[in-house]
């Protein structure tokens, strides 16, 4: 069978930091975990003009986390807490998503690339957690991020637990914002014991799958499980 070539999108930074210039920036192991199961890893600039061919060259999209928010406005909401809007970013993540979703090829959104989804599919988000839900545990985890924190609870007929072969995972945890109102086609499959969302999936896609965690650390068995399986759906 063939290495499948996986999209991965960068996040953005304006300047500071790395460079003084605009620079794209991604965590490596957001590559190491697909090349680890044999894909290809091809992360990808923000232009709309290349999405069209990108299309016909990959055979799996990964829309990845970082450090920004969606802009509320997509959702039909002011700023609620919202931090730090990049919205070319979210503008050509809605685009290539947008068009993966008219094919079968495999789509997973990490953290932020599960928002992505839900946003682009006419759902909404809670801004901040922190001033929204009572009785919240920590979903920006205080431990390190290569160590899980809390648990979830998986519904037993939904693609995920075909997939994790399991109801209660524990996952590690780095987001202020959740999915709220799920977008078209979307349903939850997991849930936080304070009640947020933790992962959806698209009914009509053969394998959409958005993860409120951070799968590419493949801290557990079920991450190694989830890109394991997002590979194989590419070949």
């Amino acid at each position: 069978m063939k290495n499948p070539i996986i999209g991965i999108t960068f996040d953005f930074e304006n300047s500071g930091g790395y460079s003084k210039f605009p620079w794209y920036a991604i965590r490596e192991n957001y590559l190491t975990c697909l090349y680890k199961f044999g894909a290809i890893p091809f992360p990808i600039l923000h232009e709309n003009s290349l999405n069209n061919t990108l299309l016909k060259v990959l055979d799996g999209l990964v829309i990845t986390g970082g450090n920004f928010d969606i802009n509320p406005k997509l959702y039909s909401e002011n700023n609620g807490g919202s931090r730090n809007i990049k919205d070319k970013r979210t503008n050509f993540e809605i685009g290539i998503f947008q068009k993966f979703l008219r094919t079968a090829k495999p789509i997973l959104g990490i953290c932020g690339g599960e928002q992505l989804m839900n946003v682009a599919s006419g759902g909404s988000l809670i801004q901040d957690i922190n001033q929204s839900v009572q009785n919240k545990i920590y979903h920006e985890q205080q431990n390190p991020r290569n160590e899980v924190s809390h648990e979830i609870k998986i519904k037993r007929h939904s693609k995920l637990f075909n997939i994790v072969k399991s109801e209660k995972i524990k996952v590690n945890s780095a987001h202020h914002q959740s999915v709220n109102s799920l977008g078209q086609d979307f349903v939850s499959s997991a849930l936080a014991p304070d009640g947020i969302i933790e992962a959806i999936e698209h009914v009509k896609h053969p394998w959409c799958l958005g993860l409120q965690w951070h799968p590419e650390f493949l801290i557990t068995k079920a991450d190694i499980a989830i890109i394991k399986d997002f590979i194989f759906h590419a070949k």
